[in-house]
């Protein structure tokens, strides 16, 4: 029986959320930032400017 406890885990910058180690990722672990292809997406976009007090 495997132990999914003891797998390494981090957190996602994008969206707070842990995720753990993956067999896929055994070589590039260290490379790993986001928990998927979503949140990597997400990290490319540019921040929208939200803020109403601001006019042209």
């Amino acid at each position: 029986m495997h132990k999914k406890t003891q797998l390494p885990s981090k957190r996602c910058p994008i969206c707070e959320r842990p995720f753990d180690w993956r067999k896929k990722w055994e070589k590039v672990w260290d490379d790993v930032k986001y928990c998927s292809e979503r949140c990597r997406r997400q990290s490319k976009r540019k921040p929208a400017n939200t803020n109403p007090r601001i006019s042209t």
